[in-house]
């Protein structure tokens, strides 16, 4: 190591940043979203609007259930909450007899909560889309896609202690900016964005691995288990595993008084139901609490017999292990937090996209100052650093273009259009490939204020195309004070302003760099 550890700390920091830095920004933006992601989804339903409070809700759903999925043998309910009004019940509708090895696919219903009628909202993945797209990706297979994110991670694991060892002055510089000084200034906010929510992207980065470490790392359960993967997902799962059903038919008792014991217990209501072989005599109502009051996601769980509401059983997260990754698990969802803190996480989450930006950025400029002269001669650049420039500007600038090209798409489509939520997505994809492939055919500053204009016109005009094409506007949600939906027309239209700012101030600076050029 004849540099030194902190120089050798520096070229690992350079390169584990940029190989798979495109790759972050996408994971970043998309899991920031993720925080507000049931907001998102009422703003791409706004039919849940006409959802009404009332008192028998889950007997609604009940009632629901009964008649569209006879043949399930475990029904989902999820109660309102302050961030989704509505009741969703789920079902896994079978195969049909002559699809073999076919699995059956997960439906979704809407239900008024004092009616039981059924909301016909628009079909949409909503924000659902943003959160299995940070770990999941889209179009590959799942188990391809979670190691290619984990692979990430780690390398952003590793950029981020390398970065804390290279920087020795990292909180002196935090607090100090040098604007129009190039490669300076480029580092400057690289390191302010880096350390203004330095925990944060260290527990995040951590706890995104945790969430798949026995993927990652399957030997100890390999081991422990003897390879019988069953016996470990129902230890560790119980709730994921359904009895077989009794040949005897059964019925279901009334599930309101099951909420009020459930409620007296833990002190707060219930916020999901979940019934086991609804329909046969050995039935299991499931209830657990709302996830907004506790960190881990592993939280207690009270059994009922279906026909008698005879107590069975009452599951807490008690295994040391399991606490711990239910607790990681949960400060990376987030579930628990008030507004204010997933506000707060929100913003820690674009400082970590503009962190990963001004870092693929600080390179580029780093790069170019070596072939200042070539520049300076008409000299065309080099294949690596002009690969680079079309993928900053193809994921940096690109990426906002899908996000509200997706949200346009959700106004824009037709109602009745087959495949609809798919559709959605391929808009999305659409828009960024094409935003990718032109910054990569034309990778110059012309090209970077272009996409940056056509991402805040479209942020900036979601607000009004929302008012032409609903009646769930800012004139009568902020007045209703229904501050989830009203809250993301003002966010993206923030969000349009911020890209409106960075191309003024593109354009500022490629006028200073004119008068300087003389």
């Amino acid at each position: 190591m004849k540099e030194g550890f902190r120089q050798s700390m520096a070229w690992l920091h350079t390169w584990s940043g940029l190989l798979v830095g495109w790759v972050l920004f996408m994971i970043f933006a998309a899991g920031t979203a993720t925080y507000f992601r049931q907001e998102i989804t009422q703003w791409m339903q706004p039919e849940v609007l006409q959802a009404h409070a009332g008192p028998l809700a889950a007997t609604h759903a009940l009632n629901a259930l009964r008649q569209k999925a006879p043949q399930a043998n475990r029904w989902s309910i999820e109660l309102p909450t302050s961030r989704e009004p509505a009741v969703r019940i789920g079902w896994v509708e079978p195969p049909p007899p002559q699809a073999k090895n076919a699995r059956g696919r997960f439906k979704t219903e809407f239900l008024d909560p004092a009616t039981g009628a059924v909301l016909h909202t628009r079909a949409t993945r909503g924000g659902e889309f943003f959160y299995r797209l940070h770990f999941d990706l889209h179009y590959m297979p799942a188990v391809w896609a979670r190691w290619i994110v984990g692979f990430c991670a780690m390398f952003m694991l590793v950029a981020i202690v390398s970065g804390v060892i290279t920087h020795k002055r990292i909180f002196k510089d935090f607090f100090t900016f040098r604007p129009r000084k190039n490669q300076r200034s480029w580092l400057d906010a690289h390191n302010a964005t880096g350390v203004l929510a330095l925990p944060f992207h260290l527990m995040i980065t951590y706890s995104g691995l945790i969430t798949l470490m026995t993927l990652y790392m399957p030997w100890g359960v390999m081991t422990a288990y003897q390879g019988d993967q069953k016996a470990f997902t129902a230890d560790v799962f119980p709730q994921a595993v359904v009895p077989k059903p009794s040949a005897q038919p059964g019925t279901l008792t009334a599930v309101e008084p099951l909420l009020a014991q459930a409620q007296a217990r833990w002190g707060q209501p219930a916020g999901r139901v979940t019934v086991l072989n609804p329909l046969a005599a050995n039935a299991v109502i499931e209830v657990q609490p709302v996830d907004e009051r506790r960190i881990s996601v592993n939280g207690p769980t009270m059994a009922f017999q279906g026909h008698s509401g005879a107590l069975l059983s009452v599951r807490g997260d008690d295994a040391p292990a399991a606490t711990t990754r239910g607790v990681l698990y949960g400060l990376h969802v987030a579930r628990f937090a008030e507004p204010w803190l997933r506000a707060l996480f929100f913003v820690s989450g674009l400082a970590g996209c503009a962190m990963v930006a001004t870092g693929l950025l600080l390179w580029a400029v780093k790069e170019r100052q070596k072939h200042a002269k070539q520049i300076r001669h008409g000299l065309p650049i080099g294949f690596g650093l002009r690969l680079v420039d079309g993928l900053n500007i193809g994921a940096i600038a690109g990426l906002p273009i899908a996000i509200a090209t997706y949200f346009w798409a959700n106004r824009l489509l037709p109602l009745d259009l087959a495949e609809r939520p798919q559709q959605e997505i391929n808009a999305f994809f659409f828009a960024w490939g094409a935003a990718t492939v032109l910054a990569l055919i034309w990778p110059t500053r012309p090209m970077w204020r272009l996409q940056l204009v056509l991402g805040a016109g479209l942020f900036m005009l979601l607000p009004v195309l929302n008012a032409l094409t609903t009646d769930a506007h800012l004139g009568i949600t902020l007045p209703a004070g229904r501050w989830a939906l009203a809250g993301f027309d003002l966010t993206v239209l923030a969000l349009g302003l911020g890209l409106a700012s960075a191309v003024w101030m593109l354009q500022r600076h490629g006028k200073h760099n004119a008068k300087a050029r003389p």
